[in-house]
């Protein structure tokens, strides 16, 4: 099936011009890019940037970073939302489910598979000194996350002070996260009355280079399915209603609510909601909710775990289906079927996870694309994402506490972790290696002092 885009209209014949995207075509390049996204979200953009602008040109450069503006306002994983936003542009909504369905799909398989040798071989000890190298590389890749966000959010002495509070909040007080997102939101908002020049920044700005036309060009005209309607706004949030609450009320209805798989489901509905700034500003709360109050799994776990995101295709927010694999298999809530059971677990935080980034693209994208440049709208969401720099650095810290002092402060520290993460905090910041090669070498490293030691 094809869709056909209208690239200009002539005056003088009233004939329409029309360039065609196969929706096969788009079919096989979104598998295709499901198992190539690499490196976070930064990669994942740059990818879809080569591919579609520059290469295929399926879309201008100006309709690409207008709709990445669109993504990074949203909460959820802007990169996964914007190849839904582009192939919903292109092929209507099942252009957008295939588009986003198919960047997160190979990466679930891949985590299942990883966490199940994880759980069943990660005492043994080449898989052993694998996550001993690992460990002090997420650590400096957690750092070098809270530097580059905060490089491109921290534009301004304000934005600077509420990342400090949040750490303030986070690190002394052990505030939910929640309540920093929605205490920086309101700040943002009343902020921004009296002083919206604090606010005024862009979060990206378009190039003017210029790769051709482009089937989706700057001149084309919106859609008819891309345009604002009220009644079809009330059929997709019907339809993502019925599709959380039905699996909800299903886990509630066989295991009750306070099983592990319904506890999964209400805790990731508010992951998906809270996710503003991406996979790192979520993984804070995850860690509080996964590790501190449900004891799905341990801090260790949740690095190794984090280490496993970082290494796989997909968005970095996947690491949500390790925790419900590992939750789920450990605490046997199928019984003897442990691996079916942390195999429904990941599935499961997967699903709530992921079905709200589809409804705000879906439901969403017309009203957001009249709301883009609306300081009303975009102070508390600057205001979040300044607070989220503070609280990454604390799941830093927190990460290089139990690195390095894997005893706690009783025990001893751990110098050859260290030094890893010092090698590997060079890599990034001053040599700017890619987190793939950082974590690739730091694995070898660790493996190299298991086989000595």
């Amino acid at each position: 099936m094809q869709i056909y885009l209208e690239n200009h209209l002539s005056t003088e014949d009233n004939e329409t011009t029309a360039e065609t995207i196969s929706f096969w075509q788009a079919v096989l390049f979104w598998l295709k890019l499901g198992f190539i996204s690499f490196g976070g979200p930064a990669g994942q953009i740059s990818v879809m940037h080569q591919e579609l602008v520059e290469q295929k040109k399926w879309i201008s450069e100006k309709r690409f970073m207008h709709a990445l503006n669109y993504c990074m306002l949203l909460p959820g994983p802007e990169a996964q939302q914007l190849a839904t936003y582009i192939g919903w542009l292109m092929h209507k909504t099942k252009g957008g489910l295939i588009a986003g369905i198919l960047f997160v799909l190979p990466s679930l398989f891949i985590l299942i598979a990883l966490s199940w040798v994880y759980i069943k071989f990660g005492h043994v000890p080449v898989i052993a000194g694998l996550f001993y190298g690992i460990k002090p590389a997420v650590t400096a890749i957690v750092f070098h996350a809270t530097y580059r966000i905060g490089s491109k959010s921290l534009k301004n002495k304000f934005l600077w002070f509420i990342a400090a509070l949040a750490f303030i909040a986070i690190f002394i007080f052990n505030i939910p996260f929640p309540i920093i997102v929605l205490l920086a939101a309101l700040t943002g908002y009343l902020s921004s009355k009296k002083y919206p020049e604090l606010f005024s920044h862009q979060t990206h700005s378009a190039s003017h280079q210029s790769y051709g036309k482009a089937v989706i060009d700057d001149d084309t005209p919106i859609p008819e399915h891309a345009k604002f309607k009220w009644s079809r706004l009330a059929q997709i949030i019907i339809i993502a209603a019925i599709l959380w609450s039905v699996p909800l009320i299903s886990l509630f209805y066989i295991f009750g609510w306070h099983h592990t798989y319904t506890q999964m489901a209400w805790f990731f509905t508010k992951a998906a909601l809270l996710t503003f700034g991406g996979a790192y500003a979520v993984l804070p709360y995850v860690y509080q909710g996964a590790v501190n109050y449900y004891h799905w799994l341990s801090p260790t776990q949740m690095i190794d775990g984090l280490a496993l995101g970082e290494s796989t295709p997909g968005p970095l927010i996947m690491v949500v289906a390790f925790v419900g694999f590992i939750g789920a298999y450990s605490h046997q809530v199928l019984g003897e079927s442990q691996f079916i059971a942390g195999v429904f677990g990941a599935v499961i935080v997967t699903w709530f996870t992921f079905i709200f980034s589809f409804l705000f693209i879906l439901a969403g994208g017309p009203i957001i694309e009249s709301t883009h440049n609306q300081i009303k709208f975009t102070a508390p969401l600057t205001a979040i994402t300044a607070a989220v720099v503070g609280v990454i650095l604390n799941l830093a810290l927190f990460f290089a506490y139990h690195v390095l002092w894997p005893k706690g402060f009783a025990g001893s520290f751990d110098y050859i972790a260290a030094l890893i993460t010092i090698l590997a905090m060079l890599a990034l910041f001053k040599f700017n290696q890619s987190v793939l090669r950082v974590i690739a070498l730091s694995a070898l490293t660790g493996l190299i002092i298991q086989m000595l030691f």
